[in-house]
């Protein structure tokens, strides 16, 4: 759309600008690749996350709003508060990104912060600072549900909201739009809620469209995409999480992940704070058999017809009747329910979703809750630590009390709410061992001790701990990248950095483009189809997908400067706590201690990436190939 939105809410201000020369737009793309360049170029190594100067960079991609599969992402960079010295990155889809683009702009600049609680309106080519002092207090779907009804009857309209855990500055907030999604990392709900920001409303009409600088270009590749998503036998996740019929079986929300979850059941699920994986089988069985009678209904977002998304009408328990509207996946589900050993099937959903409405990714505070849960159970704290609570594996009713706590910093609940580490700290005794987390903040939560390279890829990830580098042990392999199917061995050494450098440079250019991950995640033909729709999206008609895969490497090696600039070191990426280094007592990792070789693969890594193996900075030759002297100076 060729414009940014700069807000200044500590002048109340508003202003727009055009988007960077093509030479930087080339390189860096748009999403978070835009971002991270952004961020670095405008903020100073002394900034704290949560002072004014911080930015929260709302950054679509150049297929953002096109007709592509999965066209709907948008990403925020931010310093992370979670870690306090990285990137921070955060993505959701829906409708937001592609309702922004048509309201004219392909991101949001927002710097300062408010005198009193604000939200921004957004819509046909106009933005202002509205009041949101009667929205302060109020859950996202609340907030959400409020703004439109004062925006009025606007029929293409998606707000994005904080909720309480943002306004209170827990460890965890996320930012909830279209009450389906959450930009989910870095404690970004937080960063957003230090600024007084409380909700962006954005609105735009279809018709409105996206400039295309070659439309037959665009519909080529798009057909080539699509049949690739629907007819191919490595359909990644779309065949798993999707709506759509893959020629083997037919998925749809809570079933498929229900699915998922069973398959990985012995080996992957995070539960009792990862402390006893044969209980994921005792936990996933009747939440797979009990979730099946659920009333679901589908939920797509823009330009997708995956439908990962749904809302599920408990039929058992004590909520039947509520209606839960989540997002495909069981990150969420493990982090609210399967990490404190919550078994019925209906209060998992419930409580899943009153994370969202909280405004909170259940990973950090969730890992913070199965700690307390975990000490409790081995005598390291009692009731009267924990403001009377029994924090009994199960105690569903205990862990809402300690989560309502947490978010409002009373009692025990303040010694949680800032994430797994600290909580550990402050309880004292053995309670370090025991914490799951990665550089102090919330992993995406599955138990990856046994798949290393995911593990790895979370521990080296330029944003802290995320979906950044997946490597190839888990649910998706990459036949572009050389990886026609999975690992035959999840729980080696051998060839993880390599998998997970490779993977993470497809991941950042995927990230940079605007489009949701699964899309293109396994998805045979996807590093040719994908380039060339951007190159017909854009005009730039000789772009590769080796400069897509540098342009992944750009972005990476440029968050590696950031980071190090603010005190990054090796220590740092060595950040795990024992309990993700330890073997687990039982499944296909038994036995075998990731620990044992961290430290090997990590410098494997670094000599793989072009950087330092001793020290992981980016060699001067590295810096020079991906045009980043400027942004290297003082490393």
């Amino acid at each position: 759309m060729g414009k940014l939105l700069r807000v200044n809410l500590t002048q109340g201000t508003i202003s727009e600008e055009m988007l960077p020369a093509e030479d930087v737009l080339r390189k860096y793309i748009g999403g978070a690749g835009l971002g991270v360049k952004i961020l670095s170029d405008e903020l100073p190594p002394a900034i704290a996350p949560l002072d004014p100067e911080n930015r929260l960079i709302f950054m679509t991609g150049p297929l953002t709003g096109t007709l592509v599969p999965c066209a709907n992402n948008t990403s925020i960079v931010f310093l992370n508060y979670e870690t306090g010295y990285t990137v921070g990155t955060a993505h959701a889809h829906g409708y937001f990104g592609p309702y922004l683009k048509f309201a004219g702009y392909d991101g949001i600049i927002v710097q300062g912060e408010a005198k009193s609680p604000v939200y921004l309106w957004i819509h046909d080519g106009k933005a202002e600072i509205r009041d949101a002092s009667k929205l302060w207090g109020k859950d996202t779907h609340e907030t959400e549900d409020l703004v439109k009804e004062e925006i009025g009857p606007v029929e293409d309209a998606s707000v994005a909201a904080i909720g309480p855990a943002g306004e209170n500055l827990i460890h965890g907030a996320g930012i909830q739009n279209d009450k389906h999604h959450l930009f989910a990392k870095g404690g970004v709900g937080a960063v957003m809620g230090s600024k007084k920001l409380k909700a962006i409303a954005v609105g735009g009409k279809l018709t409105r469209g996206v400039p295309l600088a070659d439309v037959q270009g665009l519909l080529a590749a798009n057909e080539a995409w699509r049949n690739s998503l629907y007819h191919s036998g490595g359909a990644g996740l779309w065949g798993v999480f999707g709506n759509i019929d893959t020629g083997k079986k037919r998925y749809s929300g809570v079933g498929a992940t229900s699915e998922l979850m069973l398959k990985f059941a012995t080996t992957l699920q995070a539960v009792t704070n990862l402390s006893d994986p044969s209980f994921g089988v005792q936990w996933v069985l009747p939440l797979y058999t009990e979730a099946l009678k659920f009333k679901v209904k589908s939920v797509g977002c823009f330009s997708c017809n995956q439908e990962c998304n749904y809302a599920a009408e408990i039929t058992t328990g004590p909520y039947k009747g509520f209606v839960a509207t989540l997002a495909g996946g069981g990150e969420n589900m493990e982090g609210a329910a399967g990490m404190i050993g919550v078994m019925d099937a209906g209060t998992c959903f419930w409580l899943t979703d009153y994370y969202d409405r909280l405004g909170l990714d259940s990973s950090t505070p969730g890992c913070a809750i199965s700690l307390a849960f975990e000490c409790y159970e081995r005598g390291i704290i009692t009731k009267e630590d924990t403001d009377g609570l029994e924090l009994k594996w199960g105690n569903a009713e205990a862990a809402i009390k300690l989560l309502d706590k947490l978010v409002r910093r009373e009692g025990f609940g303040a010694v949680l709410a800032d994430g797994p580490k600290k909580a550990a700290e402050r309880i004292g005794g053995d309670a370090p061992k025991l914490a799951v987390h990665v550089k102090g903040g919330g992993m995406n939560l599955h138990d990856w001790r046994s798949a290393w390279s995911v593990l790895l890829g979370q521990a080296v990830a330029g944003a802290g701990p995320c979906w950044q580098a997946p490597g190839v042990d888990a649910f998706c392999s990459e036949p572009d990248l050389g990886y026609p199917k999975l690992s035959d061995d999840p729980v080696s050494a051998e060839g993880k950095p390599e998998a997970v450098a490779k993977t993470q440079r497809k991941k950042l250019w995927e990230d940079s483009i605007g489009i949701c991950w699964f899309g293109t995640w396994g998805v045979p033909g996807s590093l040719s189809f994908v380039p060339q729709a951007v190159a017909a999206t854009t005009g730039w008609a000789d772009f590769t997908p080796e400069e897509a895969l540098t342009v992944g490497e750009r972005v990476i090696t440029l968050e590696r400067i950031f980071n190090l600039k603010r005190g990054l070191t090796v220590e740092s990426d060595l950040d795990v706590p024992p309990r993700l280094l330890d073997a687990p007592t039982s499944g296909i990792a038994e036995g075998k201690a990731f620990g044992d070789f961290f430290p090997g693969m990590l410098k494997e890594y670094y000599q793989i990436m072009g950087w330092d193996p001793e020290t992981g900075r980016p060699l001067p030759e590295t810096v020079k190939r991906l045009d980043l002297e400027e942004a290297a100076q003082g490393i």
